[in-house]
């Protein structure tokens, strides 16, 4: 009897090993989508997938998804390091009533969405809805018309790293950059660069413990503020911002700080045009400063100048 138990724990053992190895196997390091594919193939080259959700369990961690021809790929969510990639073809994502893409990773993956088209079909909820991870990297994408939510939302418990490149969020009902952490030894750091932020309520809502460093952006014809940096709680928020443009807002350009919020707001602005917002260039308010240097444009407003800005002077 004991010889018998022996023997089938072992065999037990040798298929477990097996169809682990068979698991693994399947995995590869990078899948393929098509406009035509199948999500029961292998997600090969020549056998591609159907839609980003069919590829994501067939690719390894730290692996690629590639978009092979034009196509609507499908609502996704991640749970582990991987590049989305649509580059050199129209790949797209209708997020009707969804998210777009939910990241909902380790903390110590890093995702990468590059070449994509996030349509939220004026009902959608974010583009990009962003839980956790160690990075998450934005390249060369435009996301629009999300009604609910932002175009992307970051709402952290732990540090996060945000990087937006040569990207277009535009026309969404609320923000079009929304980013928080309830984490209050933590921060949110973002880099925008060559990003373009328009039609949204705040172009850009840096909240409590986001860290923002944007270059030559554009923050302009938003119904509220270009940028509002808004921390509520104890963890301040802070956003420089240089060599943009920040015009045509129905709000304000840049405010910083916010009535009844304990946190400390802060921006500094260099070489940037601020003009043409409905009511001030540079708002100060509750809990804000701002350093400015002074070689900003700051005109045609419903306020100008920099009233209560610190100058912080050139070379200084």
């Amino acid at each position: 009897m004991n010889k018998f138990r022996f023997t089938i724990k072992v065999l037990a053992i040798a298929i477990f090993t097996v169809a682990f190895a068979s698991i693994a196997q399947a995995q590869a390091s990078r899948t393929w989508v098509s406009g035509v594919g199948d999500d029961a193939n292998p997600c090969s080259r020549t056998a591609p997938c159907k839609t980003w959700a069919g590829a994501i369990s067939k690719t390894a961690a730290c692996g690629e998804i590639d978009a092979l021809d034009p196509g609507g790929f499908g609502a996704v969510t991640i749970t582990k390091s991987i590049t989305l990639d649509g580059t050199g073809t129209f790949a797209s994502i209708l997020a009707s009533l969804v998210n777009g893409i939910v990241i909902n990773a380790a903390a110590t993956d890093v995702i990468t969405i590059r070449g994509l088209s996030l349509d939220g079909f004026c009902n959608g909820i974010n583009g990009i809805n962003i839980l956790q991870a160690k990075t998450v990297n934005v390249e060369d994408c435009v996301i629009f018309r999300f009604s609910t939510g932002n175009g992307i939302t970051v709402n952290e418990t732990d540090d996060l790293q945000l990087n937006v490149r040569n990207t277009v969020i535009r026309d969404n009902t609320n923000d079009g950059i929304n980013t928080f952490t309830s984490g209050g030894a933590n921060a949110i750091r973002v880099t925008l660069d060559n990003v373009r932020l328009s039609g949204n309520a705040n172009g850009l809502h840096a909240r409590s413990g986001s860290r923002v460093t944007a270059r030559n952006s554009v923050f302009s014809n938003n119904s509220t503020n270009g940028i509002f940096v808004d921390a509520a709680g104890a963890n301040f928020a802070f956003v420089s911002v240089w060599s943009s443009q920040i015009s045509v807002n129905g709000g304000n350009g840049l405010r910083a700080g916010n009535a009844g919020n304990v946190g400390g707001s802060g921006a500094e602005l260099s070489q940037n045009q601020i003009d043409r917002n409905t009511s001030n260039g540079v708002l100060v308010s509750t809990n804000g400063a701002v350093n400015t240097f002074t070689n900003n444009a700051i005109f045609g407003n419903g306020t100008d100048g920099c009233p209560g800005c610190t100058n912080a002077g050139p070379g200084n």
